[in-house]
Formats: structure tokens, sequence, C-alpha cells
């Protein structure tokens, strides 16, 4: 594997990491939230409103993330590589 192949992979790698803390800490957050406030809703029809909401969210929003990882992992040599080659055209400019 090329230095720029292992770089791409690197960076790659770096990104589903965070990618998926996001969704660790987004699905925590919600049900934080969700846990946190459900005494304090009175009725049940807005409870299920709730839950609906924080469902609709939880799921769009994890879904989101993962296609903005399938598409890093299709193109990730043309999106990295282009990062790549300014981080070392900007050092190089540097020294």
């Amino acid at each position: 594997m090329s230095d720029l192949q292992q770089r791409v992979e690197a960076l790659y790698r770096s990104d589903v990491r965070g990618s998926m803390l996001l969704i660790v800490c987004l699905w925590a957050t919600i049900l934080f939230v969700l846990f946190m406030t459900w005494p304090y809703v009175p009725d049940a029809g807005i409870k299920l409103a709730v839950a609906v909401a924080a469902a609709a969210v939880l799921i769009f929003n994890t879904a989101a993330i993962l296609a903005m990882v399938n598409h890093y992992k299709e193109d990730k040599d043309f999106i990295y590589g282009l990062d790549i080659k300014n981080a070392d055209a900007y050092r190089n400019r540097k020294s």
C-alpha cells in the first residue's frame, strides 16, 4: 500500500470513528432529555408525540450520518486525496 493510500485510509478511519462517536452522543443526548422530561409531560397524547418526534430525530440523523460515511467510503480517494494534497502544499509553502 502506498504512502498516499495509507494516509487516505487513516483519515477515513478517523472520520468513521468520529461519526460513530457523534451517533452515540446523539442517541445518549436525545434519550437523556426524553427520559428526564418524561415525568413532566402530563398527557399521554403528548407523550406519544414526543416519543415519535424523538424517534424520528434519532432515525433520520443516524441515517444521514451513515449515508455520509458511505459516501466517504465510495469516494475516499478523491475526498481525502484533495485534503492531503492541499495539506502537503500548505506545509511545503511554509517551509
